[in-house]
């Protein structure tokens, strides 16, 4: 990127704005069928869809009014036609849930921009496209529309449906209404990040493109724009950056979608933007680049009014919004605090991950990098939230209880399952168990005892008629039988929102306050239990590195005593333990006693480093050097999801047939897609014959694809003891037939410490087609480092699953767990 350094101002759009009427030239759909009750999407892992399976079967055809058709339950339903009403809405009940089919024609072939709102997927002409499940307005897709008939299959949201066909502007155009922006700080000079998202309106790939950003003085700021796969859109940010602004207002710069190598060309688009300028103790956003797929973010600030007297460093409160608010909402509704920072990430989105998944990713990063900027103390850490946020609260602070000296959660509800609707898979079968497992990290419940040595201050109305006070009631049960330092406060008929109290409420700003973290010397036992260490492994001075089971609960309850310079306690599924000695005095060696076995004394010379490590191979326990990276560790240690981490790309496959090659770039455009509506994402899509496996070798990777579809498997996959073929899965010795299997896995990428290779692959179109039924994205929703599935996974859930498991630690299949129906 090339950036002039000058005085900044700012950007606004050059769309129509949201509720304009549409070109005189544009498709409005006001005529459909629908069918209800067809089945919707949900938090579980498994779906019944009998529709979703005539799709991957390829049977489903062209409906036609009064055609009947199977449903969830072997109900049967039928096709209804129904009209939009004057605004070009559908209503009604049939349209949560189910599905909508609606055919266009037109008189010639052209690219289209597809308006729609309310349903939670499309398929356009067959190719999966994303939806707007939310109604929020910016999601504008360019789609290909066909001479003569063009087919959209609607999967039904909740309970609207609009859509229309716009004319493109330019082969590529930016779109404001989902802009990512920063405020500008009276008296700080200018150097940030800002996001917009870039259409590519051209059925192939745009390349050569930049955002040039124009500033009051005519000086400009020009960043690259990656490739852009054909017919897709993506977040796309950009570099601001000039001289400090010298007063409150707004800023407006210009924004021009140029060719990068023909500077004086006409830009392909333009639009403008408008920065807010505050004074620096105002509550202002501030953005980043995100590691997680090198997205821009940012997060809300409420600035400490003063230092404390004593020049001791301000403490940090972070609070998370609730579903359908954003970050910098969140953070409006406290007042300024003079010992604290309040900082609101953003959970990606108003509704994104509920905090779970890449929204608790999203709130640590946020942590981690307000806590740099803004030198706070770490003892003075705290964690609160409203609704949704106080979900995140409790997610959060039992998972990592050593981060917060207290926790303060308002109006939050437990868990995925007890509010939120996620639906495990059930059976007793050991597939049924192994499914279950990689949703251990939301079990609330399971890692309550964490919150022991945590103050905890709990807030919820009693007639909130929203998150049910019950939920409040069981933290409180739960907490009463062993907690000695919380607070509950039930709120006699207030409802789920009275103000913003709910937040900033006056007693729980204090019982934070009154709370600071111990010094790690100062720590004499530690009880702590987590799901998986990939999750989380540390609390205080005790790490753990390993499990013997994968997602099962591995715990320690390890004591300290510093006179004897002894560690002594037991642990339960743990593999591998680490000590950290830093807070014991250099001397003598420091004893370790773990589970009844007295173990070599760890040195603690001022030569050995300061971290001790031990191994169990069975029941034994041995003292041992640092472990290697190749295994699995908190580093890397699976299950799936795990991939969509670390700067993640997508490579689609070429060398397959013509069909096959189509499925795999729809996908990986499909699930980019996805990333970015719900989690604000902006990911990397490469053809497999543009792919360089020594490029950024600790990238993860998603594949798409067979082996025999995607070349990148030779150089990534090449050695992995799960191969996927046409008409062949094989796992180890292990081998399985037919055209209709789907499988995810994950492995460590080859040359690689830190990344991992997740793959979506298929054994025909069937199979590749049924990867689409995969929810791998949705939070609540979690699958084992490998699953394989057949088509009956639509019919009846989890009796269609072929085979699941988890890698070993090694990352072995004989070292594993794995099961297979028979």
């Amino acid at each position: 990127m090339r950036c002039g350094v000058s005085l900044l101002i700012v950007i606004v759009a050059a769309s129509p704005a949201a509720g304009a009427g549409a070109p005189a030239d544009s498709i409005v759909i006001r005529e459909c069928l629908v069918i209800g009750g067809a089945g919707r999407p949900g938090r579980s892992p498994f779906v019944a869809d009998p529709i979703g399976l005539a799709v991957v079967r390829g049977t489903l055809g062209v409906p036609r009014a009064g055609y009947e058709q199977k449903l969830a339950g072997g109900r049967m339903g039928s096709w209804k036609s129904v009209t939009a009403d004057a605004d070009g809405t559908f209503r009604g009940p049939s349209f949560t849930g189910g599905y909508s089919h609606a055919t266009v024609s037109s008189d010639s072939a052209r690219v289209m921009i597809l308006d729609a709102a309310g349903h939670s997927s499309v398929i356009v002409n067959g190719e999966p496209r994303v939806g707007d499940v939310y109604s929020h307005g910016y999601v504008k897709l360019p789609v290909a529309v066909r001479k003569g008939d063009n087919t959209f299959l609607f999967q039904n949201g909740r309970g609207t449906l609009r859509a229309a066909l716009i004319p493109s502007r330019s082969a590529g155009q930016i779109e404001t209404a989902d802009a990512t922006l920063p405020d500008l700080i009276v008296g700080t000079k200018v150097e940030t990040w800002g996001a917009v998202v870039v259409v590519n309106a051209s059925e192939a790939a745009l390349t050569g493109a930049a955002l040039r950003v124009q500033l009051a003085d005519g000086s400009e700021c020009l960043t690259q724009v990656p490739v852009l796969t054909p017919l897709s859109v993506r977040k796309i940010g950009f570099r601001i950056a000039g001289t400090a602004p010298t007063a409150e207002g707004k800023v407006v710069l210009s924004l021009s979608l140029v060719r990068d190598d023909a500077e004086q060309a006409r830009p392909l688009d333009v639009a403008t933007i408008t920065l807010e300028v505050k004074r620096p103790d105002h509550t202002h956003k501030r953005t980043f680049i995100s590691t997680i797929d090198g997205s821009v973010q940012y997060f809300g600030l409420v600035p400490a009014r003063t230092e404390a007297s004593d020049g001791a460093k301000p403490g940090l409160i972070l609070t998370l919004h609730g579903a359908s608010v954003e970050g910098i909402g969140q953070a409006r509704v406290y007042s300024p605090k003079t010992w604290a920072h309040i900082v609101a990430p953003t959970n990606r989105r108003p509704f994104g991950f509920d905090w779970e998944d890449w929204g608790r990713l999203d709130a640590l990063e946020v942590l981690n990098l307000a806590r740099e900027q803004l030198n706070t103390e770490p003892r003075r850490t705290y964690l609160t939230g409203h609704s949704m946020g106080g979900h995140g609260t409790w997610h959060l602070g039992v998972t990592y209880p050593d981060r917060w000296a207290a926790i303060a959660p308002s109006a939050g509800w437990v868990s995925m399952a007890s509010y939120a609707g996620a639906r495990p898979v059930e059976g007793g079968s050991t597939v049924a168990e192994l499914l279950r497992r990689p949703t251990a990290p939301s079990d609330t419940l399971a890692l309550v005892p964490n919150l022991g040595p945590l103050g905890v201050f709990i807030l919820h109305g009693s007639a909130d008629d929203n998150v049910p006070v019950g939920q409040a009631r069981t933290m409180r049960k739960e907490l009463g039988a062993f907690h000695t330092d919380f607070v509950y406060e039930e709120r006699p008929g207030a409802g789920h929102w009275w103000g913003n109290e709910c937040c900033d409420w006056p007693p729980l700003i204090e019982f934070l306050r009154r709370h600071e973290l111990p010094r790690r010397r100062d720590v004499r036992r530690v009880d702590f239990t987590t799901a998986s260490p990939g999750v989380s492994d540390r609390c205080h001075w005790v790490g753990i590195e390993a499990q013997t089971a994968a997602f099962r609960p591995s715990s320690v309850h390890l004591a300290f005593d510093p006179e004897a310079r002894r560690f002594s306690g037991t642990s339960e599924n743990v593999a591998r333990l680490s000590l950290d000695l830093d807070h014991v005095p250099i001397g003598k060696p420091v004893e370790v006693v773990l589970d009844g076995q007295s173990l070599a004394p760890a040195p603690r010379d001022g030569h050995a480093p300061a971290t001790a490590w031990f191994r169990r191979e069975g029941k034994i326990w041995s003292a041992t050097g640092p472990p290697s990276l190749v295994e699995k560790g908190p580093h890397r240690s699976g299950p799936f999801k795990d991939a969509f981490r670390r700067r993640v790309l997508f490579i689609h496959g070429t060398t397959g047939t013509a069909e096959e090659n189509a499925w795999s770039l729809n996908r990986a455009r499909f699930d980019a897609e996805r990333f970015w509506y719900q989690g604000n994402g902006s990911i990397d899509i490469v053809p497999d014959s543009a792919f360089d496996a020594s490029a950024d070798p600790d990238r993860n990777i998603v594949v798409y694809g067979h082996a025999e579809g995607n070349s990148a498997w030779s150089s990534l996959l090449a050695k992995s003891p799960v191969q996927v073929r046409r008409g062949l899965v094989s796992v180890g010795d292990r081998r399985r037939e037919g055209d209709d299997l789907a499988c995810l896995f994950i492995r460590p990428r080859p040359n690689s410490d830190y990344a991992s290779i997740g793959v979506v692959a298929g054994t025909g179109m069937i199979g590749l087609r049924l990867t689409g039924k995969f929810a791998y994205l949705s939070a609540g929703v979690a699958y084992p480092d490998f699953t394989l599935v057949e088509p009956k996974v639509l019919e009846s859930g989890a009796a269609g699953v072929v085979a699941a498991g988890f890698f070993g630690n090694d990352w072995g299949v004989a070292s594993g767990e794995f099961a297979w129906r028979e």
